[in-house]
């Protein structure tokens, strides 16, 4: 099955207080933790939604959002265009504000898509997360969206693949970032 890895990246940092995906993590810039983690895995395509003027994305195919205050949903319809282009059958959504996803933890995931009615999400037992899977029987619903909330509905009633809850923790504010 030829499955796309869609990293979401575009968003304003507002809590932040400033680009939050260029903060340093462990010597790392913090957007740059998830995009190595899913170029470990042969996805059909790695795509990356982000404003204009970021840093480079090396090894993603850069899509530009170049109205961010519209929401996730804006990032999640632009990627999606570059999703269909590629010829997927499934994408995986990752986020690029959640450094400590394991590769091993997007491998269950992707092992868990059974075609195209597949929709699952990262979970730690109490909510469900990204990274999420869709098939393309969800790609409409996922063009359609409008918004802040990215995917998050259509998360409600998806499968779930544990993980610890630790992999799911999202930057959001500078005091989210261990100090080392």
């Amino acid at each position: 099955m030829k499955i796309a890895a869609l990293l979401l990246a575009a968003g304003r940092s507002t809590r932040f207080g400033a680009d939050k995906l260029s903060a340093p993590l462990r010597g790392v810039p913090l957007g740059q933790h998830a995009a190595r983690t899913l170029l470990q895995l042969p996805f059909t395509a790695h795509i990356v939604v982000t404003r204009p003027g970021r840093p480079d994305w090396p090894g993603f195919d850069l899509v530009e959002n170049d109205r961010p205050e519209e929401g996730m949903a804006r990032s999640i319809g632009l990627g999606m265009n570059r999703v269909r282009q590629a010829g997927a059958e499934a994408v995986m959504i990752a986020l690029a504000d959640m450094p400590y996803i394991p590769v091993d933890h997007l491998g269950r995931l992707l092992a868990a898509c059974r075609g195209s009615d597949a929709r699952i999400a990262s979970g730690d037992g109490r909510q469900r997360s990204p990274p999420a899977l869709f098939g393309s029987r969800w790609f409409d619903a996922l063009q359609d969206l409008t918004g802040d909330r990215g995917a998050r509905d259509l998360l409600d009633r998806a499968e779930i693949v544990l993980t610890d809850p630790q992999h799911l923790i999202d930057i959001d504010r500078p005091e989210d970032i261990p100090r080392s």
